[in-house]
């Protein structure tokens, strides 16, 4: 067992500390949801509500069509240029509104460009064309909603629904339009971009459902098996403990009596009595520890739940999940106690915003690399913590090693977790499985 260490996790930890987001969530306050990527998305099975759908496009879409108006009245006024002008800015602003709003989940730098992009094209449509053009405003109220609300935060959603009425304003102002039109406009500018932020945390919070039941039938299953194994080892091992002890005590009685080849026979029956019920409890006792080892795609479910609750956010890797169960159960067991407790240093020593766990394959070896931008080394902190000791232990059963370390550029705190792909070891029984 090898231990390189330059960063060291502080003492005490407790693993199981993990499954229990609730107090992590009260010691570090309330956060904001987390924003649901793509690969959140891949997750969840098709049709969960809030995930979107093909029918997206035609909901968002169809509201569009009220910019034919202004599109007609190009036709009225001005020349072929006039007309053109005015086109290209009607098929630049859906080309860039749509994208916009359909995409922010994926690509929230470029949603956000977007964002800026089409309200710059309604300044320069009302500022050229004139009153006619003003309604372009709600569809950038109704598009600020929704990205900032997704990217950033409610506050910053509901400041930017303020600015883009605030713009409209001054746009009527420049455009001559009538009090009487501005105000009736300014309610679905102002409305419509409160809406959006409310049904983006609408989708949010349907997303976190169908997350949490997901998890939720995950544990429960685990939970059945758990108790299917102690039922099975309560059940039938002590009989077969019984049957194993009765046979010997009879072998014994008849190895009293005069030999003869009666007596050999049933002393042979005896012995293969003993030695299929012994053979049995062996098998039951092993599946029973099966049941109770702990693999990567429990403990990383478990993990996202625990930083999630504790404000911290996880940038986790599908390998993870696919890789559980293909290799040797011994090391992926070693490698999920190496991920529960490197996660609860996270939660509760590390101070970090982000962590990052990814697992990797070279050279014969399976490496679990848990990071975070945390305050990384101190002088306060210990290589000899409880928790460390007993992972490095783990690893050392299994012919792994350890490895602590400085996060990129200097800053937070690594641990590595190596181990053979193919490593086998009891280091269930260690355990105390």
């Amino acid at each position: 067992m090898a231990i390189r260490s330059t960063e060291a996790a502080s003492n005490g930890t407790n693993p199981t500390s993990l499954t229990d987001p609730a107090s992590q969530a009260g010691a570090a306050g309330w956060r904001e949801p987390r924003v649901f990527t793509s690969a959140f998305r891949d997750r969840l099975p098709p049709g969960t509500p809030g995930t979107g759908s093909n029918w997206r496009w035609l909901f968002s879409g169809i509201w569009l069509i009220y910019l034919i108006q202004p599109v007609i009245d190009l036709f009225h006024h001005g020349g072929a240029l006039w007309i053109a002008g005015g086109l290209v800015i009607v098929v630049a602003f859906c080309g860039i509104y749509m994208p916009t709003l359909m995409y922010h989940d994926d690509r929230p730098r470029l949603a956000l460009a977007g964002l800026v992009a089409i309200a710059l094209l309604a300044v320069l449509a009302c500022v050229v064309y004139g009153k006619d053009w003003t309604p372009l405003w709600i569809y950038v109220s109704a598009a600020s909603g929704m990205v900032l609300a997704s990217v950033a935060s409610r506050e910053r959603a509901f400041l930017a629904v303020l600015g883009v009425s605030a713009a409209y304003l001054v746009c009527c102002w420049i455009s001559h339009l009538d009090i009487g039109t501005t105000l009736a406009v300014l309610l679905p500018v102002v409305l419509i971009g409160l809406a959006m932020i409310g049904f983006r945390m609408q989708m949010t919070l349907m997303r976190e459902l169908a997350q949490a039941r997901g998890t939720v039938a995950k544990l429960a299953a685990n939970e059945e098996r758990l108790r299917l194994a102690r039922d099975m080892h309560d059940l039938t091992g002590q009989s077969l403990s019984m049957i194993t002890l009765k046979s010997e005590l009879a072998a014994k009685r008849l190895a009293k009596l005069p030999s003869s080849a009666e007596r050999d026979a049933w002393l042979t029956e005896h012995g293969d009595i003993a030695r299929v019920s012994r053979q049995t409890l062996h098998d039951i006792r092993e599946a029973v520890s099966g049941y109770r080892r702990p693999t990567l795609a429990v403990e990383v479910i478990t993990a996202g739940n625990a930083l999630e609750a504790a404000g911290v956010g996880l940038d986790d890797d599908p390998g993870l999940t696919l890789r559980s169960g293909t290799f040797d159960a011994d090391a992926e067991a070693v490698l999920a106690w190496c991920l529960r407790e490197a996660v609860t240093n996270v939660i509760r020593h590390s101070r970090a915003r982000h962590c990052r766990i990814r697992l990797t394959e070279r050279a014969g070896e399976l490496a679990l690399e848990v990071t975070d931008d945390g305050r990384g080394f101190t002088s306060q902190d210990s290589p000899t913590g409880s928790g460390l000791r007993g992972v490095s232990e783990r690893l050392s059963a299994a012919g792994g090693s350890l490895a602590l370390g400085a996060a990129t550029a200097g800053h937070g705190f690594r641990l590595t977790a190596t181990v053979p792909v193919h490593a086998t070891s009891q280091t269930d029984h260690a355990c105390g499985l």
